[in-house]
């Protein structure tokens, strides 16, 4: 979940740095792009399986 949402972010980012645009003073290409970074390290982190319910435990 959070590694797309991180690619949503870095799409817009991308489009908005190609068209040379921002949404408002605050929204621009690298504000997107660092919270975009910030979602890949909670996915790496591994936060999506707390969000989920908690981390999985494999039976062997």
């Amino acid at each position: 979940m959070f590694a797309t949402i991180a690619a949503v972010l870095f799409g817009l980012a991308l489009i908005l740095q190609l068209i040379n645009e921002s949404i408002g003073a605050v929204i621009t290409p690298a504000t997107l792009t660092t919270a975009g970074l910030l979602f890949v390290a909670l996915h790496l982190g591994g936060f999506a399986g707390a969000v989920r319910g908690g981390p999985r435990r494999w039976r062997r």
